[in-house]
């Protein structure tokens, strides 16, 4: 019995039967789908490999959905359980598609795309000479990784190019350290680059550090910095948002079809980190988990949020593995901030708007084809802009605009931060 003689012998087991449901569509389309793979397994002038005809199936049917839900074949689905863990061989790169292109989200700090100038917005027309158009990314992500040592050449278009150029990268062993902080007098900051296992904790540790590089006193204030934070676990994004805030609130609903409501996240302790003001640094790279935070934190008016727009991603993924080690991922939800705002499309509006500078065009989620729409994405909110501040501290040249403008604002405003925040 052929391939394609099993796959309709599946559908009839898995189908109601004609006399429950006679008009099934379901059952022949998949009937429909069989009987073309039947045609081209026995007919097609170079034999095919059964695997990947239905792989490119799976693949074109998940096209027609958000850019989002995708199928990874087992070999990328490793490639994602690695990033999870936060190692891999590779050159750290964020990407996205916007429509047949392949975009730059952006690069990881200390890794061979940062090092060599690679920049949020930088268009990737070829990997090793192939071209990326029609790439789907998990693909293009499976050719930037490797054995560190090994050559990767990029092909990469900017604004102000005159042309492509090529630019030769060396894989290195990635690490992604979620967490890294400094003192900036007695403020401290913090920035989590992305929510993989365990960034929750070493927030903590991180936070600890700081608390004794200050003599063991505890912070004046916190600047947290999201910017160009992809996003990742879901649940890690709950922990952090829960270590601020009180008991009892809500963080995130989700909601599925039909609106339908998933999950509501509450905050469970009374936040362990003490009430001290905050700030909250995002740009358009701050996406999904980031958004999540960001989101939370600015609802129940615990931090003021500077910088610019976020990305917009608001909707939820489910991993799902299946039989032969091929993945799932599987867009299921639409997640709100606790006011009920839907960030998908829109993004988060910063309190106060700072710019960064010489900022090239920012990819958010509104660009990415087939995205879902928000019918409330046109009513987006308008951010003050920050006025002067006196100087912070000249004396630690912090050259970051955005990060000095929140370092002088907490300097300015030490009062809670409930009445720092601009009413939601």
């Amino acid at each position: 019995m052929n391939f394609a003689s099993l796959l309709v012998l599946s559908a009839l087991a898995a189908a109601p039967t004609p006399a429950s449901q006679p008009e099934d569509a379901t059952y022949k389309q998949l009937e429909l789908f069989a009987r073309v793979l039947s045609y081209v397994q026995n007919n097609y002038v170079e034999k095919v490999d059964e695997r990947q005809l239905v792989y490119g199936a799976i693949r074109g049917m998940l096209e027609t959905l958000d850019p989002h839900t995708v199928f990874m074949p087992p070999e990328l689905f490793k490639e994602m359980k690695i990033d999870t863990s936060g190692e891999f061989g590779g050159l750290g790169l964020d990407v996205v598609r916007r429509g047949d292109t392949l975009v730059v989200v952006s690069p990881l700090d200390d890794t061979p795309a940062a090092r060599a100038g690679i920049q949020p917005g930088d268009e990737i027309l070829a990997i090793d000479g192939e071209s990326t158009q029609g790439m789907d990314v998990a693909r293009a992500t499976a050719r930037m990784r490797g054995p560190a040592g090994q050559r990767v050449t990029l092909t990469l278009m900017r604004q102000g190019f005159q042309k492509p150029q090529e630019i030769v990268l060396l894989r290195d062993h990635v690490r992604i350290v979620s967490v890294q902080g400094a003192l900036y007098g007695n403020i401290g900051w913090v920035r989590l680059k992305n929510f993989q296992d365990r960034t929750d904790a070493s927030l903590k540790r991180e936070l600890d550090r700081l608390r004794a590089e200050n003599g063991g006193r505890e912070l004046a204030g916190l600047v947290l910095d999201l910017r160009n934070n992809p996003g990742g676990l879901l649940d890690q994004a709950v922990a952090v948002s829960d270590r601020f805030l009180p008991g009892r609130l809500t963080i995130v609903t989700t909601r599925g079809r039909a609106g339908r409501s998933l999950t509501e996240e509450k905050s469970r302790d009374p936040g362990t980190e003490p009430d001290y003001p905050m700030v909250v640094l995002v740009n358009a790279g701050s996406a999904s988990a980031s958004e999540v935070v960001a989101g939370a934190l600015q609802d129940h008016g615990r931090a003021t949020l500077l910088g610019t727009q976020t990305f917009g991603k608001g909707s939820v993924q489910t991993v799902i593995e299946l039989e032969d080690g091929s993945g799932l991922k599987l867009t299921i939800a639409r997640y709100y901030t606790p006011k009920g705002r839907s960030i998908q499309e829109r993004g988060i509006d910063p309190d106060y708007l700072v710019p960064a500078e010489g900022t090239a065009r920012e990819l958010r989620e509104k660009d990415l084809r087939r995205h879902f729409r928000n019918p409330d994405a046109g009513t987006a909110e308008t951010a003050h802009r920050l006025p002067p501040q006196p100087a912070w501290d000249a004396s630690q040249k912090v050259t970051d605009l955005q990060l000095r403008a929140a370092l002088e604002f907490l300097h300015a405003h030490p009062q809670a931060p409930g009445q720092n925040a601009a009413t939601r």
